[in-house]
């Protein structure tokens, strides 16, 4: 019997993603192990594996295809012994349309004196039983007052037109009906309004009017390219995360911005002598390295920091987990430092190697950039002086870090060159207060311009 493969949750927030590549063709053999695919998520490109042995007879996803849903069928293997040539492709599952029956034999809510056998039976339509909000034997609607016309003729109405109108007090035979064969429907009577006489009613042939409420909201317009010579680049879906998250960020947590001035001098104759005594080990210390195990240490000493906000709790971390930004062709991503706050500085330097190779290659597995506990931006390298970091939800902080430069510098009450560094932390205010965030930068400024106080 053949075997369904289905597009896999590669991680626990997957719910779509981008079957970059196959690494398989029709008729080729696998077994469990086998690299079948490579699948793009929003932010790695990860191998898929087959579970079960067998031949693959038919590719029903070409290589290259967006927002392919998890669970969806993306090929199909046919089993030992099984014709591969035989096998078909499934038929989508197809939801059957109303038919009239559907909407017959059974009794009129608009006619209190006739139920059960004896009822009238009302030939109800497919808008009419959309109009209603559910299957049109689902209940009895409150008949209306004015529900038949001069003639003595029963006037057309969906059950729920007909409840509104009763509760508004109209007249239905005074009400024009936009649905089929003049039914009057929803739309006719919400903006009706007692004792007003409605326009004539619209031929049979015009289309019924869309409840006002029920419209699909215009989807925005594309931006006007200019004419000028470019090129068009397909966001990838890693891009598409980066967009989402950060609009989200900015649009629903509030950010205060607390800046520092540091001072490195220390730090660095640290960094060097530690390198000089690690070179043999093949360890070489970054700044950066150094500072994302200051951020652990404060976190931990001010815990009010280590935080995430949820809509009815504050979740406080017992460890700092920190997301280092990492910069890679197809957009930001940030691996994480576990117990950035106990770790040596020789296990962060090794960790951020591996870290970063491995996120340009878009070969990170999701437990490494999903989670962590704050967030760590460094610019430096690019010369950039202070900048102000967007928060990576759910995190509560990020610290963007500036360059390293030579300023004029207060030193032991005289005026004097050192090297010190910007460092700005963006944080949650609905989760960590303003004093908080400036205990935290204070301890982090105390760590780095006397290091050996995160070692010990």
């Amino acid at each position: 019997m053949s075997i369904e493969i289905k597009m896999p949750a590669l991680s626990p927030t997957m719910e779509e993603g981008t079957l970059a590549k196959w690494l398989v063709k029709e008729g080729d053999t696998v077994k469990s192990g086998d690299i079948m695919a490579e699948i793009e998520t929003d932010k790695a490109t990860m191998e898929f594996e087959a579970v079960d042995e067998g031949v693959i007879a038919k590719i029903l996803v070409a290589e290259g295809t967006d927002n392919v849903k998890v669970g969806a069928v993306i090929a199909i293997l046919a089993e030992e012994g099984e014709d591969a040539a035989s096998v078909e492709a499934p038929k989508k599952a197809e939801t059957p349309e109303p038919t009239d029956a559907e909407f017959k034999g059974r009794p009129d809510p608009s006619d209190p004196n006739k139920t059960g056998s004896e009822a009238k039976p009302v030939e109800r339509t497919k808008e009419e039983a959309e109009d209603h909000g559910r299957p049109a034997d689902a209940g009895a609607a409150k008949p209306a007052s004015g529900g038949a016309s001069s003639s003595g003729d029963r006037v057309k109405a969906s059950p729920l037109a007909r409840r509104i109108a009763a509760d508004k007090g109209l007249e239905l035979s005074a009400i024009a009906g936009s649905g089929p064969n003049g039914r009057i429907v929803k739309a006719d009577v919400e903006g009706a309004k007692p004792g007003a006489q409605t326009k004539s009613a619209p031929s049979a042939s015009a289309p019924a009017a869309a409840p006002a409420a029920e419209a699909p909201a215009a989807a925005p317009k594309p931006a006007q390219i200019p004419d000028i010579p470019h090129e068009a680049t397909k966001l990838s879906n890693m891009r598409k995360t980066i967009a989402r998250r950060l609009t989200e960020s900015k649009q629903q947590v509030p950010h205060i911005y607390l800046t520092v001035d540091i001072r490195l001098d220390k730090l660095l104759r640290l960094r060097g002598e530690l390198n000089a005594s690690l070179e043999s080990r093949g360890v070489k210390l970054s700044v950066n390295d150094m500072l994302v195990k200051a951020l652990g240490v404060s976190l931990m000493a001010v815990p009010k920091c280590n935080v995430m906000f949820t809509p009815d709790q504050l979740i406080t971390f017992h460890r700092a987990d920190i997301s280092v930004a990492v910069s890679t062709p197809a957009g930001l991503i940030t691996p994480i430092v576990t117990e950035a706050d106990t770790r040596s500085l020789s296990s962060i330097s090794t960790k951020m190697k591996d870290l970063a190779g491995r996120a340009r290659d878009n070969k990170l597995k999701p437990e490494e950039f999903q989670g962590g506990t704050a967030s760590i931006s460094n610019m430096g390298m690019f010369g950039i002086k202070q900048f102000e970091a967007v928060i990576n939800p759910p995190q509560g902080m990020i610290l963007a870090i500036g360059a390293g430069e030579k300023r004029p510098y207060i030193i032991d009450g005289e005026l004097g060159v050192a090297s010190v560094m910007s460092a700005t932390g963006s944080f949650d205010h609905r989760a960590i207060d303003g004093a908080d965030g400036a205990e935290l930068m204070k301890v982090f400024k105390e760590l780095v311009e006397n290091p050996l106080g995160m070692l010990a």
